[in-house]
């Protein structure tokens, strides 16, 4: 078939509009503002000295030592040789941040839905759908962009194993390829790892659909393909899945060899991967459900305010409280009433969204109304975590790699992603002749009765139906009284009123869109341009109370996230030596601020270094200055009362190297950690059994003229000069990483090992010395070869595939 650039106009339009979207909803960006993301500032902290040092040289550092004493960087945004598919990510993400994720949501989307064979008018609204989805917003509003950037590919990589499947087969193995591999350079394994459980179904559903058409030889050709595909997409991001492998198993998501807690208590999970109460404190409630068609259904947010009319407010009031006093009080009062900690916002799909896709439960049929049902129910069910318990339970421990994530409630991106597939699917056979009139009447009649009459039902018997209490009401009663509580509870029913109400506003407006077209009152492009505008007023006006115009800041506050205090400026003044500093002023394994200006031993990071975690949970967050000396805390950052953040100097750390006269040998982990309490760090040092081997042979005898410095330090190479007269057993506060870091003794390779549960630690030989550490991590090597074979063999089936097609197409063309 010719190629016909009248048919590409409607789609070159629609990326037109898309790219308008985007920009329109998050428009400041067009003014050069930035979006104040909490988790980027984060990052901008942890990631400072490999920004700093990449714009410095144009070269790549793959170890910081300003995080936790030093980690990898491969999960702080490192670039890697012969990345190509990066470089083809970056172009498509060619719109200023946020929005260049936001106009990936849609043109994924849009994809997707004309690989389904959808009208592209349709398209357009799915596309909008699914990209204002309430969750997908909110995501990019607190800066989880690796979350978000995943989730964007989610569609792409649907429509290649689709694409596959109809038969297409070189145009959908090139599209997955690429789809998956673009998925895998987001770099959120989890969320990727949730796609894998819908495409689960969608394959099991195109399997019942090959046996019952004995169409099995098809179907087993398109999956080796999509197989051949999957395997190199993981070629082509090899570096990046190998680094985080080999670092993943030394972080708080690998397996700890502990089998005790910090109060000496066994733990209940020692077989790897997180603990049960760690991955389901964020479980939705069931309940909560509901805030997929009724934004405040539950409140909203944990920050939503109770209604302006409150009776709250004048509860208080009637207290004898002035206005300003109530409003402060009120300000602190949840509006959410479920059981989760923290939520940015409610998980809202758009209640035209939900109704269409009732509606469509009436008239799809066949696979894909079954794969999107599978990928719902699973989903839906999971995120509800410890509300869940059975299933949650057998998820952690019989499906692998499950109780590697936290924060079960996000696996509802899959509702997030299949519900708007569903209700548009639906929506194209609504409008076309697949189905009688009377067959459309009786659907429409069932959606609204069953949706609309669920709303009356809220709105008639809430009091019935709910108490509106949250699980930390208790404290709030005890202060002020029952009277107050139950004033709250009755603005939260109010806030669910009020919502529900708009919900079904919007179900109404859309049933009269339909109905018209079926009395043949609107046009069917009428009927859709309503229902997108429909659609845009739902999901946009719920959207704006979490992220709008308010949330952005100059492009300078987030380059610069976090400024100076006089602690920090006495503690920059300080340029004698290598040194670190804990910052005690706040939760220092849990914030990145200190990260930004000092060589930090906190940091903020979902996978923080295994072992370092596990002192900070043992020791350092109680204060343990023995830890911190061996640590080589220099400053300390605490807060006096009246004059702010202050420095306190150290002048007992040990230094960034020592000798020890004594070892204490540890028969495992539990040994280990515990033999640190109370010990005297500048003369003995704990080692694991594992390596007695590599202790001095004979007796250590301290040589008191001995002497080890740092006479040079970068992140990745430290040079340090010795002299002794005896063989010592050196210990090093630098972090001990079990992969990459290579010790040379006069440029001789030379073995180094682990003490004092996280540092390193050498036999040094009598004699004066020069002794190197270097990371040179085997990883990246390996990575990058087989990422350059990969995109090499890509680009040979690539061209070979292109060339066959043509000389097929022209051979039948002459015959």
């Amino acid at each position: 078939m010719p190629f016909s650039f009248k048919k590409l106009v409607p789609h070159l339009i629609v990326l037109v509009v898309l790219i308008i979207a985007s920009l329109a909803y998050f428009s400041p960006v067009m003014q050069g503002k930035q979006l104040f993301q909490s988790d980027i500032a984060q990052y901008t902290g942890m990631a400072k000295q490999l920004i700093d040092h990449r714009e410095a040289t144009g070269e790549e550092i793959f170890w910081t030592d300003n995080a936790f004493g030093g980690m990898p960087t491969y999960q702080l945004g490192a670039r890697y040789p012969h990345n190509y598919i990066k470089k083809l990510d970056l172009t498509l993400r060619f719109l200023p941040r946020p929005a260049d994720y936001l106009f990936l949501y849609f043109v994924g989307m849009y994809i997707l839905f004309l690989v389904l064979k959808v009208d592209y008018k349709l398209a357009l609204l799915g596309a909008l759908a699914f990209g204002f989805s309430t969750y997908l917003i909110i995501i990019l509003g607190v800066g989880h962009n690796a979350k978000a950037h995943a989730i964007a590919y989610m569609p792409f990589v649907l429509s290649g194993i689709i694409l596959t499947f109809q038969g297409k087969f070189l145009s959908g193995f090139l599209l997955t390829t690429v789809a998956v591999a673009l998925e895998l350079v987001a770099n959120h394994f989890q969320m990727t790892y949730y796609l894998f459980f819908v495409i689960i179904c969608l394959g099991v559903a195109y399997l019942i659909d090959a046996v019952k058409k004995n169409m099995l030889p098809h179907y087993f050709k398109s999956v080796g393909l999509l197989a051949l595909a999957a395997v190199l997409a993981l070629g082509l991001n090899s570096t990046n899945i190998l680094a985080t492998k080999e670092y993943a198993d030394t972080s708080t998501r690998g397996k700890s060899e502990l089998t005790i807690n910090a109060d000496g208590s066994l733990k209940e999970n020692v077989g790897g991967g997180l603990d049960y109460d760690y991955i389901t404190t964020y479980s939705y409630g069931k309940l909560e459900t509901f805030n997929l068609f009724i934004p405040r259904f539950m409140g909203g947010g944990s920050g939503d305010p109770l209604p302006k009319e409150s009776e709250a407010f004048n509860e208080v009031l009637r207290l004898g409280a002035t206005p300003q006093e109530a409003n402060q009080l009120l300000s602190q009062i949840p509006a959410y009433w479920g059981d989760q900690p923290i939520v940015a916002a409610p998980a809202y799909i758009g209640a035209v969204v939900i109704f269409l896709a009732v509606l469509a439960l009436f008239l799809v049929k066949g696979r894909l109304k079954w794969w999107v049902l599978a990928a719902f129910l699973i989903g839906l069910l999971l995120s509800w975590g410890k509300n869940f318990n059975g299933l949650t339970q057998f998820f952690i421990d019989y499906v692998p790699l499950y109780n590697k994530f936290r924060a079960v409630s996000s696996i509802q991106v899959i509702v997030e992603l299949v519900l708007p597939i569903l209700a548009v699917v639906g929506l194209q056979q609504y409008f076309n002749d697949f189905h009688k009139t009377s067959e459309k009447k009786k659907a429409l009649l069932y959606a609204t009765g069953i949706v609309g009459g669920l709303s009356l039902i809220f709105i008639l018997f809430k009091g019935t139906l709910f108490n509106f209490a949250s699980p930390y009401d208790a404290g709030i009663r005890e202060q002020i009284g029952q009277k107050f509580m139950d004033a709250v509870r009755a603005d939260r029913a109010t806030l669910m009123v009020n919502d529900t109400l708009r919900s079904l506003a919007f179900v109404l407006l859309t049933a009269g869109v339909l109905w018209l077209f079926l009395k043949e009152k609107l046009k069917e492009t009428v009927a859709i341009g309503i229902m997108i505008v429909l659609v845009l007023v739902d999901l946009v006006g719920v959207n704006r109370r979490y992220v709008n115009n308010d949330d952005f800041v100059s492009a300078r506050i987030m380059e610069q996230p976090f400024q100076q205090d006089g602690a920090d400026r006495m503690i920059l003044e300080d340029k004698n030596g290598h040194y670190r500093v804990f910052d005690a002023t706040t939760d220092a394994f849990n914030s990145g601020a200190a990260n930004y200006y000092h060589k930090s031993l906190g940091g903020y990071h979902a996978a923080k270094p295994g072992r370092m975690n596990e002192l900070a949970e043992f020791y350092i967050n109680k204060g343990d200055i023995g830890i911190l000396n061996m640590l080589n805390v220099r400053y300390i950052k605490t807060q006096r009362e009246g004059s702010g953040p202050v420095a306190q100097r150290n002048p007992y750390a040990n230094g960034n190297a020592w000798f020890v006269e004594n070892v204490v040998m540890a028969q495992n982990a539990n040994e280990e950690i515990q033999f640190l309490d109370s010990l005297n760090t500048k003369k003995t040092a704990v080692i694991h059994e594992e390596f007695k081997d590599l202790l001095p042979l004979e007796e250590i005898v301290r040589d008191s003229t001995a002497s080890i410095d740092l006479v040079n330090h970068t992140p990745e190479h430290l040079t340090y000069e010795v002299a002794t007269t005896s063989p010592q057993l050196a210990i090093f506060s630098e972090v001990y990483y079990p992969d990459g870091w290579n010790a040379y003794l006069d440029g001789a390779p030379i073995s180094h090992f682990r003490a004092n549960y996280t540092l390193r630690a050498m036999t040094i030989p009598k004699g004066v010395h020069t002794i190197d550490f270097k990371f040179e991590p085997q990883v990246i090597k390996t990575g990058s070869t087989i990422t350059l074979a990969s995109s090499l063999a890509f680009l040979f089936i690539f061209v070979g595939g292109i060339i066959y097609r043509n000389r097929k197409k022209k051979t039948e063309a002459n015959s």
